[in-house]
């Protein structure tokens, strides 16, 4: 599929396969952050950690999982999305959730976030800021909301390991055998918004 460059369907294309990020959590001020569970993390645990990034896109659907492999337990998460009047709209993360969007920064940067801002982005929002830098490298920076305060940034740098990602890699702990991709990950956080 042919996408102009610099759009956020091209940028998928070319960030399709599977990456090594290796992940490391700041303070505001930046200072090393060993551990951000009392910041409010989505998956909280020790820094510096590894994780194998599986993104699959074939033109319309986007299927993404990370699977951290190194310095923390083996958790995978999986996001989805399909790709609508040129933004990725990622699939509902959870009852009462916000719209979460992809658009593009230019060629090669993507930015991950609420479509507006709501009462559900006041529980919890992380802007994900990701910027291919070399066709085999990229950067993912993050920085996280709770109750509407920020609390913490993190900092993955990529290296892609594969330019398909139809197989687990040997670095996955899950090993060998199964799908690379789980079941879509929601979350309950936001259905106190809705009940």
């Amino acid at each position: 599929m042919d996408f102009a460059i610099g759009t956020v369907g091209h940028t998928l294309m070319c960030m399709r396969g599977t990456w090594h990020d290796q992940v490391e959590l700041f303070e505001l001020d930046g200072s090393p952050l060993k551990d951000d569970t009392a910041a409010g993390s989505g998956t909280p645990g020790e820094s510096p950690f590894d994780n194998l990034v599986y993104l699959d896109f074939d033109g319309e659907n986007l299927t993404l999982t990370n699977v951290h492999f190194r310095g923390r337990p083996t958790t995978a998460k999986t996001f989805t999305g399909k790709l609508v009047d040129g933004v990725l709209v990622f699939d509902p993360l959870g009852p009462g959730a916000y719209k979460n969007i992809g658009v593009s920064g230019g060629p090669g940067i993507l930015t991950f976030n609420s479509e507006r801002l709501e009462p559900a982005t006041e529980v919890y929002m992380e802007p994900d800021f990701i910027i291919q830098t070399a066709p085999n490298q990229r950067v993912r920076h993050t920085l996280l909301y709770r109750n509407g305060v920020a609390t913490r940034t993190l900092t993955a740098k990529g290296t892609r390991l594969s330019p398909m990602c139809n197989v687990r890699h040997s670095l996955d702990p899950r090993g060998p055998e199964g799908p690379v991709h789980e079941t879509p990950f929601t979350a309950n956080i936001w259905a106190h918004l809705v009940e």
